[in-house]
Parts: C-alpha cells; structure tokens; sequence
C-alpha cells in the first residue's frame, strides 16, 4: 500500500490513505452509537440510522480532514479529535473544522445563506479525546483563554476534554491507546508491539468484542502506520539534508553548522544527523555542545 508520493517537484508529502485504529472503530455505527451514547446518556431513543457520519475526508495534506465528525439527524453536529500529544492548537484546527462541515452541511441542504428566513444549523459539540500522558488535564478548553487571555473575541469555540477513567467505548479506546504506546516503547514499532497490544487488551475486557472481530483488519492498520511513520521519518531526513547540501553549494560556511541545528532542533539525534548526512559524529556533536552552550 503505497503511503507517501511526491508531486513533480519532489517538494509535498501527500498522504493516500488515512487509516486510524480509531477512525476503524468509530466507522462502524454499532460503535459510533456506543460513543455517542457514551456523550448523551440521557438519550435513549437515538439509533444508529439517526447517525451520518460527517467526517472531512479529503486526505491531502495540504487540505484539511478531521478525525471525526457525525451528525444526530439535523440537530447535532459533534466533531471528536484524538490526540496523543497535548497541545491547545486543536482549537484553532476545530474551529476550522466545524466551518467546512457546516459549510458542507449548507450545501447538502440547499440553505439559503442570503435570504431572510432562518435556516437550521445543527448544534456543535467539541471533544478532544486524549491518549497521552499528562499530570494535569483540564475539563475542557476555551478559543479565548488559550490565545486572547480571556478577552472578549467575537468568536469563540470550547472543547471538552475526554481522558478516559470508565469503562465506556471512548474510555476503552484511551486504554488501548495507551497500552500501545507501551509496547511500543518496549518492543519498538514491530508485530511483537501490536500483538502484545491486542493481547492485553483482549485479556483485560478493552474493546475486545471490536477487538475479536477486526484483529487482522488492526494489525494491518497499525502496520501501515508504522511503516508510513518511517517512510516520512526519512522524507523529512532528505529534505533536511538537501536543505544543508544548497547552503554548501551557495558557498555559505555556516550553512552546514546551521543544518546540523535545524535537523538537532527538529529533534534527531546526533547519530541520526551523522549517519544520513554523512557527517562525522564529532562535528554533529560539537554543534550540539555549542547550542547547548548559547542555550
């Protein structure tokens, strides 16, 4: 399956697919239900037929997809993003989101923008579901507080902060996230990690009748993501050295100490840096030491 290709120039990743364990889960109605109900627990007549899924899934980089996005009948709009990494730039990205899905919305209704009756416009509800590890994780975040300080901004957007800590579908998901990330961590991202993933998982109840049923369907997504990881680990790699290698030809001394300092700054190791450009690991390390030093 082919991940990443370059357009004429060489200059764009472009991704052709888009396969998550969690957008895998949350296509299936029987578990989007499972979710939303996990939201609304008050809502016992909802079924599956009441649910559209949503989701922006033009998958280009350049473009903008979400990670999901399903609409209750016309009255609600809810958009949901998984996040492993703690960052409140999510707001800004959701904000964005939840206009091109109403913009598709619009369409999709024939609404009138321009004229004078009032159309509908589905109820947005944001969550950020996250996977990761942090001391402290707040209910929720506000457009505002995290960019303007508190101002009052005529636009603002919260999103609430689902962490797990039950037994429910998403719950079950922030395990199973979390568990493969320590298996990663141990077995590095090979079978060893993603079948030791499956089996704890199954072994402790966590999503194991989804679990039962998609094993070789999880196994090759996860497989793919490795690979797609290390595919653009080195694209990124050869255009950071591309980068050093035009400074060498403008003649510029400093051009190569200063790509050494991106490519650290981007975070690779001094080994990384020295064994795909071809430097000696002495002066990789001496860049290292002297912004260390001016740090």
């Amino acid at each position: 399956m082919e991940h990443l290709f370059h357009n004429a120039t060489g200059s764009e990743i472009k991704r052709t697919v888009k396969d998550s364990v969690f957008g895998d889960l949350f296509g299936n109605p029987k578990y989007l239900l499972q979710l939303y109900q996990t939201l609304h627990p008050e809502d016992t007549v909802t079924t599956e037929k009441d649910l559209k899924e949503v989701t922006i899934t033009n998958v280009l980089t350049d473009q903008m997809y979400n990670d999901l996005g399903f609409r209750v009948r016309n009255s609600l709009l809810v958009l949901a993003e998984a996040q492993s990494t703690w960052t409140v730039n999510i707001l800004p990205r959701m904000l964005m989101y939840l206009s091109e899905t109403w913009n598709r919305y619009f369409a999709e209704t024939n609404a009138d923008l321009y004229g004078s009756k009032k159309i509908e416009v589905p109820k947005p509800e944001l969550y950020v579901i996250f996977t990761g590890d942090k001391d402290t994780i707040p209910p929720e975040i506000c457009f505002k507080d995290e960019f303007f300080n508190g101002q009052n901004i005529d636009i603002d957007i919260r999103a609430k902060i689902l962490a797990g800590g039950s037994n429910d579908i998403i719950s079950q998901y922030v395990t199973f996230s979390r568990v493969a990330t320590d298996m990663i961590k141990k077995y590095g991202k090979t079978s060893e990690a993603i079948k030791e993933t499956l089996r704890i998982c199954k072994d402790k109840s966590i999503l194991v009748e989804y679990l039962k049923e998609r094993e070789a369907e999880v196994m090759s997504i996860m497989e793919s993501l490795f690979d797609q990881e290390e595919i653009t680990r080195r694209y990124m790699l050869r255009v950071e050295k591309e980068a050093i290698e035009r400074g060498m030809e403008k003649g510029i001394e400093k051009g190569i100490e200063k790509g050494i300092m991106d490519m650290l700054t981007r975070g690779r190791t001094p080994e990384e840096v020295s064994e795909f450009c071809g430097y000696p690991i002495e002066m990789v390390k001496k860049v290292q030491d002297e912004m260390l030093v001016s740090s």
